[in-house]
């Protein structure tokens, strides 16, 4: 999946002299944690965040200090040295780049312009969306050897009783001579297709049955 199918691309920016007291009001209006800097012609030169604030923000000792420090323009605490995306690049890459570097956001550029944003939570959102969390379904995880063509084979025992799969995780087992595949199907009962996993010799983790246990 490309980064251009989940950015946000009505993006909320302001100026680098906009106050920081415009950024915290911004940010609480519409739900948001991080602000992108831009100047004419959508060009990103910063972004702020609530953790910038916070960050710079004057000690609860230091209350008079408070109220010249909201007033103060942005580019006084905004960061100006930054990790930026492409909307063709791949979901996944990005978020081991925000996890990487400990970030919450990425600005996505095309042409040096901004043109969206991601989140943390818009790849949450996704991961979930991909692997069908949100709709009705059963869930089934098979422990397969580590070798070509386990996932084709396993697919086709659903096939054969025209069971559609709503999606499929494939991660790596401790031990790394296997595998394991979980299936989210589109049926209730599924007593007949763990029998015939069992029957074909595949380790079932899930649902767990008496036998099958790790």
């Amino acid at each position: 999946m490309l980064v251009k199918q989940i950015m946000k691309k009505d993006i909320i920016t302001l100026s680098s002299k906009h106050s920081i007291r415009d950024a915290l009001i911004t940010m609480k209006q519409n739900s948001i944690r991080h602000i992108p800097i831009v100047k004419e012609e959508d060009i990103l030169i910063g972004i702020i965040t609530e953790r910038d604030v916070k960050d710079a923000s004057p000690s609860i000792f230091q209350l008079e200090l408070k109220e010249d420090f909201l007033n103060k323009s942005i580019d006084t605490i905004m960061s100006t040295n930054l990790i930026t995306g492409h909307p063709l690049d791949f979901v996944e890459e990005i978020a081991a780049i925000l996890i990487e570097h400990k970030i919450g956001c990425l600005p996505i550029l095309q042409n040096k312009k901004l043109v969206g944003i991601i989140t943390k939570s818009d790849l949450l959102h996704t991961f979930v969306k991909l692997t069908g969390a949100d709709q009705p379904a059963s869930h089934i995880e098979v422990r397969v050897p580590n070798r070509a063509g386990q996932l084709a084979k396993v697919s086709s025992i659903f096939q054969n009783h025209s069971i559609n799969i709503s999606s499929v995780l494939v991660y790596p087992d401790i031990d790394d001579q296997y595998k394991i595949l979980v299936f989210r199907i589109q049926t209730i009962n599924v007593n007949v297709i763990l029998k015939e996993l069992m029957n074909e010799g595949y380790h079932v983790l899930f649902p767990n049955v008496m036998g099958n246990d790790i």
